[in-house]
C-alpha cells in the first residue's frame, strides 16, 4: 500500500531500496520479511515510518468497490495512489470514531429509481424541500458520509467515493473551483445511493450520477420557478449563485428542463469556451470546508494532542493528515505547538486620530 500510495511499481521500489524485483514481491506476498536495514530502506524510500510496515493490516479500497470518474484517461498508478490515500483515510477515521461520536449514516438505496426521482426523495427524506443547499460538505457529514480529501495534484481524478461496509466515504479533489467540488460531491453522493457499488459500472452509471447531481443540486421546481426563457449568459452568471453551481451546470440543467433548446445551449456553451469559463470560473463561490474535522482537532488541540501526536500515533508522517483533510480544514491542524494553558489576552484597542 505504501508503495502505490508513493506511485511506484515494484521493480522502481527494488532499485530504490538495492534488493531484486523477486524479494519485493515476496515482501508484499507475505512470504518473507525484510532484514532490519532492508526495512529503513524501505521506511526512507516510501516515506513512511518503519513502524507503520509493522501496524495491522489495513483495509484499502479496490477497483471493483470504488467509483472513478474518467476512468479511461487515468493512469494506472494513479488510482492506485488513490486508493491508498482512501486507506490511511480509513486508518485515521477508525482512529477518530474510537474517541468521537460522529453521525450515523442516513442514506437511502435508490437503486429502483431512477436519477431525478432519486434526487427528489432523498431531498424529501432529508426535509430540505426545494431549497438551494448552502453546503454540500456539511449537508453530507450531517447524514454521515465520511469526507476526505484525495490528496491527488492531478486533474485526472476528479473524485471517488464507495461503502466501506455500512459507511459511505466521499473523497474529493479540493483543489478544483468551489462549484465543480459541489458538483462532485453531489455525483458522488448518486453513486452511494443510486449504485451501491455492487453493480456494473461505466458511461451510463457516470451519466446517471451526474443527473442525479443536477436534480440535487438545481431541484426542478426551483429551477422552473426561477430561471427566466432563453436566458444569456450573464443572467446565468447572475443565477448560478443561487443555487452556487457552475454557469455549465446551470446551463445544463435549463437544457434538460426544456428551458433551452439544443441551438441556444450549443451557443452559450461555445461563449463559455471563448470566454474561458470552462476552467475558470466566473465570480466563483467560497470553497466549502469540513464542520467535522476541525472540531474533531480543536478538541484533540484541548486535550495537549498536536497533529505530529496524532500522526505518531497512526504511524504515518504528519503531512499524510494535512494531504487528508487538505482543502478541508484550515485550523487545527498546521500547528505542532503545544497549545497554551493561559488565559488568552483581551486586545486593548484605542482611537488614532
Amino acid at each position: 500500500m505504501a508503495r502505490k500510495r508513493r506511485g511506484l511499481n515494484k521493480t522502481q521500489l527494488a532499485d530504490r531500496i538495492d534488493v531484486d524485483l523477486r524479494s519485493v514481491t515476496g515482501y508484499e506476498r507475505g512470504d518473507y520479511e525484510p532484514s532490519s536495514d532492508t526495512l529503513g530502506r524501505i521506511a526512507v524510500a516510501l516515506r513512511f515510518p518503519a513502524a507503520f510496515f509493522a501496524g495491522a493490516d489495513l483495509h484499502e479500497p479496490t477497483n471493483r468497490t470504488a467509483s472513478f470518474r474518467s476512468m479511461a484517461r487515468m493512469a494506472a498508478s494513479r488510482r492506485e495512489a488513490a486508493l491508498a490515500s482512501g486507506a490511511l483515510a480509513f486508518l485515521l477515521n477508525d482512529w477518530i470514531e474510537t474517541r468521537f461520536a460522529l453521525p450515523q449514516p442516513d442514506l437511502l438505496d435508490l437503486r429502483e429509481e431512477d436519477p431525478e426521482t432519486a434526487a427528489m426523495v432523498l431531498r424529501q427524506h432529508w426535509l430540505l424541500g426545494e431549497k438551494p443547499i448552502r453546503n454540500v460538505v456539511h449537508l453530507l457529514e450531517s447524514k454521515g458520509v465520511r469526507v476526505y480529501s484525495m490528496a491527488e495534484d492531478t486533474a485526472e481524478v476528479d473524485a471517488f467515493s464507495l461503502w466501506r461496509e455500512a459507511t459511505p466515504f466521499v473523497f474529493l479533489n479540493t483543489q478544483k473551483s468551489a462549484e465543480r467540488s459541489r458538483f462532485d460531491a453531489a455525483h458522488e453522493l448518486g453513486h452511494l445511493v443510486l449504485h451501491r457499488h455492487d453493480e456494473p459500472r461505466g458511461r451510463e452509471a457516470e451519466q446517471e450520477a451526474n443527473r442525479f447531481a443536477s436534480a440535487f443540486l438545481m431541484p426542478r421546481g426551483s429551477v422552473l420557478a426561477h430561471a427566466p426563457m432563453m436566458p444569456t449568459l450573464e443572467t446565468l452568471i447572475r443565477l448560478k449563485h443561487h443555487w452556487i453551481v457552475s454557469v455549465g451546470a446551470l446551463a445544463y440543467r435549463l437544457q434538460a428542463l426544456g428551458l433551452l433548446s439544443e441551438w441556444n445551449y450549443r451557443g452559450l456553451c461555445i461563449d463559455m469556451g471563448q470566454r474561458g469559463y470552462r476552467t475558470a470560473e466566473p465570480e466563483g463561490a467560497q470553497r466549502e470546508m469540513s464542520l467535522v474535522i476541525p472540531k474533531i482537532f480543536a478538541a484533540l488541540r484541548e486535550d495537549g494532542m498536536t497533529k505530529a501526536d496524532v500522526a505518531g500515533a497512526l504511524h504515518i508522517e504528519p503531512n499524510e493528515l494535512d494531504r487528508l483533510v487538505f482543502g478541508l480544514a484550515v485550523m487545527g491542524l498546521h500547528s505542532d505547538a503545544v497549545p497554551s494553558t493561559t488565559a488568552p489576552r483581551t486586545p486593548r484597542l484605542q482611537l488614532v486620530r
